[in-house]
């Protein structure tokens, strides 16, 4: 089931099940290259350099495995479970490179959901087209339904 924004902006604890998936689609530009590096202060070559990358096993520049993952985390923060969402982990196997111009699609799944410790376990993959580029998993703290005030 594929799940949109909630009208609050965030599912609480008490909305989220195992199965649910939030997509979102991200086109790689070169200023969102040039953005990432200045933001990460991580300027390799392989990624700023078309001359230098050239020469690489990648023969061309690619996009920042990190940024990529990034469109993850705008999914997590915005869709699902959305605001309120506190990353406690995340792990990252890449597979494939990103190239400008390449649109990547973000998937997180709920894989599981914690009600004692408000915890919720994500399923994270990207895609360029039917290839995986990147999966993992995250661990996000997720806010409960609130308790109502006592008088």
């Amino acid at each position: 089931m594929n799940t949109g924004p909630h009208p609050s902006g965030g599912y609480i604890l008490e909305e989220l099940s195992p199965g649910m998936v939030a997509i979102k689609e991200v086109e790689v530009t070169e200023g969102r290259i040039e953005q990432f590096a200045e933001a990460s202060d991580d300027f390799n070559p392989v990624h700023m350099d078309e001359a230098f990358a050239s020469k690489t096993a990648y023969r061309g520049r690619i996009a920042h495995g990190l940024l990529s993952a990034s469109f993850g985390s705008a999914v997590v923060g915005t869709i699902l479970p959305g605001a309120g969402a506190i990353y406690l982990s995340q792990s990252l196997a890449f597979h494939k490179p990103v190239r400008i111009g390449d649109v990547v699609t973000a998937k997180i799944t709920v894989a599981s959901v914690d009600p004692e410790s408000a915890r919720v376990v994500l399923r994270t993959e990207g895609y360029v087209g039917d290839d995986m580029i990147m999966e993992g998993e995250a661990t996000v703290r997720v806010p409960r339904r609130r308790r109502p005030a006592r008088d």
